[in-house]
């Protein structure tokens, strides 16, 4: 199993604006960082993960077209947490509030903060345990409502702040609870 590319900075450390450098020059790769600073090159998604991806990204688009509660970002948005790292989960949203507080500086390079709502769909090439690790780190950064969806398995982790992960067994449909009211994300087609 392929796994992420990581590099370790011991002699120097890049700052927010030679990480966002280094991904514009190079927009084939997605790269994210961890709080620590430690590089890590993502390798693309396969056919049938990029597609089920397209589907996430376009059931939580329509509902947020529908509703227009916020803005809806898929997994080539960069956001720089709290804590410093740099993550770009699968697909995101947040409020409109929190996109009209951000300065159209701000809005142009990795958003400065941490998604209200996150999805990560698990890859062939995804570790489950390095996806559970991010997932916390959304919970601990913001994060209010999160989904690792885990096709192999048939798994859906729910990630909730201040509650304990609730894991699905072949759920057909998720809720986004008062994070995303009246938005069901139909599983369906991503099995």
């Amino acid at each position: 199993m392929q796994s992420p590319l990581e590099i370790h900075f011991e002699s120097f450390k890049l700052t927010d604006e030679e990480f966002y450098q280094i991904c514009q020059d190079n927009r084939d790769l997605r790269f994210e960082r961890n709080a620590k600073g430690d590089l890590f090159i993502m390798p693309p998604t396969g056919g049938e993960t990029g597609e089920r991806n397209s589907e996430i990204n376009f059931q939580l688009r329509l509902w947020n077209k529908q509703y227009q509660l916020g803005q809806v970002f898929d997994s080539s948005t960069g956001f720089t947490l709290p804590n410093g790292a740099q993550r770009s989960p699968d697909a995101s949203w947040i409020p409109l509030e929190t996109w009209h507080n951000l300065t159209p500086k701000q809005r142009e390079t990795f958003l400065p903060l941490c998604p209200d709502f996150v999805i990560e769909l698990r890859s062939a090439s995804d570790s489950l345990k390095s996806l559970q690790e991010k997932m916390k780190e959304y919970l601990e950064n913001g994060t209010r409502l999160g989904w690792l969806i885990n096709r192999k398995d048939r798994q859906v982790e729910i990630y909730r702040l201040g509650k304990e992960v609730e894991i699905l067994e072949n759920p057909q449909t998720l809720s986004g609870e008062d994070v995303l009211p009246n938005f069901v994300l139909d599983l369906t087609s991503i099995w």
